[in-house]
């Protein structure tokens, strides 16, 4: 780390610590007495050497949180470092300190800052939010949005970048090296121009494409960093809840989450693994078909349960046993291929608890699948806001009703494809790793 980056950290730590000081130095300045004063010089030349050192006085058995945590990659290109980024939690002096089992929630986040800002605001009218450590997780470095995240003070905040995104490598693997195969080049005709990946097209004979690749990759890297990379959440044993920048909340849904949690506890429902708080509506007006204190148990189906669910470390130690199968499964959405190792690999099948009623809404017109003329995020978002309004006497239900034994499992997915580039499977295993500097020469 640079002289410039230490002397902002250090600093920011030097005020922190001076700050708790001074919140209790009138009442030793007011004994007038030598001996106090003395205490008081030797306390700040202990806070400024710990905070030079980067020490952060926070008692062991607390939330492991830390002021600094460095994470470097290397490139391809000479070995030079393109990633040593200080992550610093935000806010961490500004709330009671977190426990071990206190809810983490990971925000995945591309370019749609408009969306993203929905999602903030929403949270941020969140009962309990200031509980909870907030992860934005970003495949594209943007200013504005840095900006928009770095705003918050509802709650901690920390941010952490993937390191192998198409916009820092826009002309070699993971991004579109102009040696690889083009999607729809036949087979022989790859083999004969001896582009990079001719053995290795899709079970459709497709070749790799970069923007679809990096989003799997995306969730795969962050759930690694998440559960057992990052010093911040690496001994966290509570649920981490899963949502991405074009999700929005109601204002009740940690406060429902919270129930589901304890719901589990129950026999009935200590198959399930899975706390899904978004459910897909066919149209907004089914939101009052729905019942708001009911809950179901099902199978989990990876289509119509992939927004906004949560699971615990011991739920992600099974997922991490199926690593093969995750990063070798012919398809690039991370979420078939999670349905895919829980309908082949795990012990247990993913078993959901789902909110009958959602809490958490898809907002997004415009995306990796879908574009259409009108991508502001308004007018979707002024429906969501009206139906909650309409419904805010049903918020907080003093219990919730428990339906048991509905819905079936999953049909047969057929895989997507578009992932049988070998380079993809090494690069995703590469991720599980405790190695935290990953030379990307290997998967050339």
């Amino acid at each position: 780390m640079g002289s410039t980056a230490k002397l902002y950290f250090c600093s920011k730590s030097i005020y922190r610590h001076i700050k708790i000081l001074l919140s209790n130095l009138g009442a030793i300045v007011q004994k007038r007495n030598p001996f106090y004063l003395k205490m008081v010089f030797v306390m700040c030349l202990i806070i400024v050497l710990f905070a030079g050192l980067q020490f952060d006085f926070i008692k062991a058995e607390k939330f492991p949180f830390r002021l600094n945590v460095i994470t470097s990659y290397v490139d391809n290109k000479n070995s030079e470092q393109i990633l040593f980024k200080a992550q610093q939690v935000q806010n961490d002096n500004l709330f009671e300190p977190l426990r071990n089992d206190s809810l983490v929630i990971v925000i995945q986040v591309h370019t749609r800052i408009e969306y993203l800002r929905h999602l903030i605001e929403s949270l941020a009218k969140t009962r309990n939010i200031s509980d909870t450590l907030l992860i934005f997780s970003h495949d594209y470095n943007d200013d504005k949005i840095n900006e928009l995240v770095r705003s918050i003070e509802f709650c901690r905040v920390l941010q952490i970048f993937y390191p192998y995104s198409i916009q820092k490598h826009k002309h070699e693997f993971p991004g579109e090296d102009p040696n690889d195969c083009q999607r729809n080049l036949n087979r022989n005709q790859a083999l004969a121009r001896n582009c990079n990946n001719a053995n290795h097209p899709d079970m459709y004979g497709h070749y790799r494409e970069a923007k679809f690749t990096q989003t799997k990759h995306h969730w795969w890297w962050k759930a690694n960093q998440v559960f057992d990379h990052l010093d911040v959440t690496r001994h966290h044993t509570g649920l981490v809840l899963f949502l991405e920048e074009d999700h929005y909340v109601a204002e009740d849904f940690l406060y429902i989450l919270t129930l589901m949690q304890k719901q589990m506890k129950n026999k009935v429902f200590a198959k399930c693994n899975i706390l899904s708080l978004g459910t897909y509506l066919d149209s907004i007006d089914m939101y009052h078909h729905q019942r708001a204190n009911e809950v179901k148990s099902m199978p989990w189906i990876s289509v119509k349960h992939n927004m906004g669910f949560a699971f615990n470390r011991s739920t992600w130690n099974e997922i991490l046993k199926c690593k093969n199968l995750f990063c070798t499964y012919d398809d690039y959405n991370w979420d078939w291929t999670l349905q895919h190792i829980s309908e082949e690999c795990l012990p247990q099948k993913f078993y959901a608890l789902v909110a009958t009623r959602p809490r958490v809404f898809h907002i997004g017109e415009c995306g990796l699948h879908h574009e259409t003329q009108n991508c502001k995020a308004d007018h979707i978002v002024a429906q969501v806001r009206s139906v909650l309004a309409e419904n805010t006497y049903e918020f907080y239900p003093k219990k919730l009703r428990l339906a048991v034994g509905v819905g079936t499992g999953p049909n047969y997915f057929e895989p997507n494809g578009g992932w049988g580039d070998v380079r993809d499977h090494n690069l995703c295993l590469s991720f599980t790793s405790q190695n935290k500097t990953i030379d990307l020469k290997q998967f050339s």
